[in-house]
């Protein structure tokens, strides 16, 4: 079957030759106007949520999404400032693309999101990593510190995880978006900064993940207590 896609945008001059774009590349697209409709309707393999909505900011309908669901959200939007596409990636959108754009770059994304949920979805259940406070159950997709259970996005999660994998390795940059985002990517590298800045707050301590300028990241052991934020 091939990608089941919930468009979510207003403008019926972008969203009327985008679904035939996408059609004509294999995707199915299930379109609604409003945030409201969107968060009702199934989700499908993918989201492509345009900010700009007319009863509801798409950030809030982002979050929404991301409370009840895993589902790839791609954000389309003609707001090109830096704030709206941090804000949105924090709150869990795998990728953010500034309008215009081209079906065929559009669809590219979507593959590539959706390759990399399926590989995620597939990997064996892999056992707990427990350095310290900190525990990361990949099975569960669950981590805590100490005795506080620490709510991550999907793609905030797979880098924790990723990086527990070898404590102590030292992980470039492109490394951890061809395994944490998709091999040969090629979206914004500030994408990555964002989420290690998120998850170095949510895990309450700068120094559980180091960055080594000009060479990538890796995971520092702690083993002193931390309050996560």
């Amino acid at each position: 079957m091939g990608i089941q896609v919930l468009l979510i945008e207003d403008d019926e001059t972008i969203a009327e030759p985008l679904t035939e774009g996408l059609a004509h590349f294999g995707l199915t697209v299930d379109h609604v106007t409003t945030g409201a409709e969107g968060l009702r309707r199934p989700y499908g393999d993918v989201v492509l949520l345009d900010l700009g909505l007319p009863d509801m900011d798409g950030i809030d309908v982002c979050r929404g999404i991301r409370q009840v669901s895993d589902v790839p959200i791609v954000i389309l939007s003609a707001r090109g400032e830096e704030a709206d596409r941090v804000l949105g990636l924090e709150l869990g959108a795998d990728d953010y693309l500034a309008k215009p754009f081209s079906v065929r770059e559009l669809v590219a994304r979507v593959r590539a999101v959706t390759r990399r949920t399926q590989r995620t979805q597939e990997a064996a259940p892999e056992p707990v990593y427990e350095p310290g406070p900190l525990a990361v159950d990949r099975r569960t997709r669950q981590v805590w510190v100490g005795e506080v259970q620490v709510p991550l996005t999907p793609k905030e999660f797979e880098l924790l995880a990723l990086l527990t994998e070898d404590p102590g390795a030292v992980y470039s940059r492109q490394q951890i978006l061809d395994r944490v985002w998709d091999p040969h990517y090629e979206g914004p590298t500030k994408t990555l900064d964002v989420h290690v800045a998120a998850l170095r707050r949510k895990l309450g301590h700068p120094a559980w993940i180091q960055t080594l300028r000009g060479v990538g990241f890796r995971l520092a052991v702690h083993t002193g207590p931390s309050e996560p934020t």
